[in-house]
This record gives structure tokens, C-alpha cells and sequence, in this order.
């Protein structure tokens, strides 16, 4: 998590905010790849005026491009592949005489956000995920170039007229997938006050309305803590029951949430059963993701300047087993608390 987590804070250190447009965050692309083919040896045979005795000196073909898939830290979105569905990396050159080898291919390498996962779109299989910046993958290798004839020749074939072709390159459909790398992600229904509380603690400023869905895209903020610390925390579009199956906004954004080192729910205050939305909200998870349930996770209760002590209390009887904290991003109650809370969890001593 430390690793994942340097390499984004580097960014956020000089921008402090980290804010995606709805018409930008693409976190999707399936693309057409198609690496190099080899290029073929040569059958050359040495023949020279002053230069008594000649043979074989084909040279070896050169090796088809690859394509790369390599991480950026200053990218967060799939954008730049969106019109780009096809990407062709070049063929190796032929061999010649002279011993002289044929020019690889040129290499394409593809520039990714990190968290990044790659599929095989005709079978689902995982290939790779991109964690780090400057991680360079292989998306498709290049054909090995074929040898010249001279590495064919001995005492019984002094002149082998024949060469090996080069290998072929691999080519078929990927997807690139974009999973949001952060510490903390915020889990909630629409209007729970997430983008709020991302606003009130770091410098990003996403969209807010008391209307559902008024978030389309995951943003993310860096949250300064005591001593210089940080941490990154994200907002993930609100989750609605039977999100798994692709109600609401469905399973686009459910897939954030996997990369979050802990999970931090919100309930606002004015709920009519506050524990009934949180299992709610954990069961939308489990049917997506088992594992996401192995995620420290922590529950707020928002909007608590609605409540007053007594509410409080009732509430917390109510969610006696649960661990949780009442705040209010609009007069920052418990807010300072809240962040004690997730360095703790996040840094366990």
C-alpha cells in the first residue's frame, strides 16, 4: 500500500487537488493490438573478386515490435485510448549479406494511469495490473527475426541455401481497466455527504447537490494529517441495493473500491434504519466481491448536526457492535477525530 500510495502522492503534492471531469474519467477501453512479425534470415552467399573462398553469411532478421503498457503517475484516465482502438507496433527488417541483421521493429508503448488492469477480451484472463510509475508490461511481444543461413553451415551443408522466416506476432483484443488506487474509499448511498466530507478535508472540489447521483466519476483528494502526513482518500459514486447487477450506476464504479486499503461507510443521520443501510451497503459489496469484506472498514454517521445528545445516544445503541463516529462536514464535528481514527487504522502500530 506504502508503494501505491508514494507514487500518487507525488502528484498530489503539487497540484493538492485531484478532481475528474464527468466528460474526461474514462476507466474502460478495449483495444486491438497487434505486435511485429520477425523478420526473415537471409540466404546470402559470399562472393567477392580477391576473396578465394565465399559461403554463407546471411544475416539474422530483426524482431517485431512490442507492445508495452507502461505506468504513468500523472495520468488518471483511459481518455487518450478512447478513439485509438487499434494499435500496431512494427515488423523486423529482413537479414542480408554480410552477416548484417535486419532492424527490429518499432516498439509502441502504451502510457497508463497506475491501477491498471489488462485482460484478455476473448477469455477474461488477467494478464497484469500497473502499481508503480515507469512499470512497463508486455501487452504483446514481437516475433523472434529468423536466422540467417550462415548459422546453418558445417563440415557435411557448406552452403545452405535456406533460412529460417521470422515468427509472427501475437495479436487479439485486450481491455485496459482502470481501478482507483487510494487509501481510504468512501462507501454510501447517493446524498450520504461523501463529496462533502472529501471537500471539507482536502482541496478537491467535487460536484455537490442534494440530489442522487450528483457524483458520475470517482474523485480523489489528498487529506493532510499532523506532522506533513497525508493520505489519499476517494470518493466512489454512490452505491444503491442491487448495484452488483448493474442497477443504478451499476458495477462501473464497484470496481474502484477494490484498490481502497480501507473502507470508510457513511449513513447520514436523517436515515430511517441506519443499520439496515449499512448491511445494505455490505451486502452490494459481498455479492460483488467477497474479498472486499477482508478490508478494514469503518462507519460514520453524517449530518450528525441534525442530532442532538439524545439521538446520538440512541443511534450508537443501535449500532453497539458497529465501530463508529457521528460528524458534519458543514460545522466540523468530529472531522478531526475521524482522521485520528483512519491514520490509526491505516498505520496500525
Amino acid at each position: 500500500m506504502i508503494e501505491v500510495h508514494s507514487s500518487f502522492f507525488v502528484y498530489f503534492a503539487h497540484s493538492q487537488e485531484y478532481t475528474m471531469a464527468e466528460n474526461n474519467f474514462v476507466d474502460y477501453v478495449k483495444i486491438f493490438c497487434r505486435s511485429g512479425n520477425g523478420g526473415p534470415g537471409s540466404t546470402h552467399l559470399r562472393r567477392e573478386k580477391f576473396v578465394p573462398k565465399g559461403g554463407p553469411d546471411g544475416g539474422d532478421g530483426g524482431r517485431g515490435g512490442h507492445v508495452f503498457v507502461r505506468g504513468n503517475a500523472q495520468m488518471w484516465t483511459l481518455l487518450h485510448l478512447r478513439y485509438k482502438r487499434h494499435v500496431y507496433a512494427g515488423h523486423g527488417g529482413s537479414g542480408s549479406g554480410h552477416g548484417s541483421f535486419g532492424a527490429d521493429g518499432d516498439d509502441i508503448t502504451i502510457e497508463v494511469p497506475l491501477g491498471t488492469v489488462a485482460k484478455d477480451a476473448e477469455t477474461g484472463e488477467f494478464l497484469f495490473e500497473i502499481t508503480k510509475d515507469g512499470e512497463t508490461q508486455y501487452l504483446a511481444k514481437g516475433g523472434r527475426g529468423g536466422l540467417g543461413n550462415t548459422h546453418f553451415k558445417s563440415a557435411t551443408n557448406q552452403t545452405p541455401r535456406y533460412a529460417q522466416p521470422g515468427e509472427e506476432g501475437e495479436e487479439g483484443w485486450k481491455i485496459l481497466e482502470l481501478k482507483i488506487l487510494a487509501d481510504v474509499g468512501l462507501v454510501g448511498f447517493p446524498s450520504a455527504g461523501k463529496s462533502t466530507l472529501l471537500s471539507v478535508v482536502s482541496a478537491a472540489k467535487p460536484k455537490i447537490a442534494d440530489y442522487p447521483f450528483t457524483t458520475l466519476v470517482p474523485n480523489l483528494g489528498i487529506v493532510s494529517y499532523r506532522d506533513q502526513q497525508s493520505f489519499v482518500m476517494a470518493d466512489i459514486p454512490g452505491i444503491i441495493e442491487g448495484a452488483h447487477e448493474g442497477k443504478g450506476l451499476g458495477l462501473r464504479f464497484l470496481r474502484h473500491i477494490e484498490r481502497n486499503s480501507m473502507l470508510l461507510f457513511m449513513v447520514p443521520s436523517d436515515s430511517k434504519d441506519h443499520r439496515k443501510e449499512y448491511n445494505i451497503l455490505l451486502n452490494e459489496l459481498e455479492k460483488y466481491n467477497p474479498e472486499l469484506l477482508d478490508k478494514d472498514r469503518y462507519l460514520v454517521i453524517s449530518k450528525a448536526d441534525f442530532l442532538d445528545e439524545e439521538l446520538q445516544q440512541e443511534i450508537s445503541a443501535e449500532l453497539s457492535d458497529i465501530p463508529h463516529a457521528f460528524i458534519s462536514s458543514v460545522t466540523n464535528q468530529g472531522i478531526l477525530q475521524l482522521k485520528d481514527k483512519i491514520w490509526q487504522i491505516l498505520n496500525p502500530s
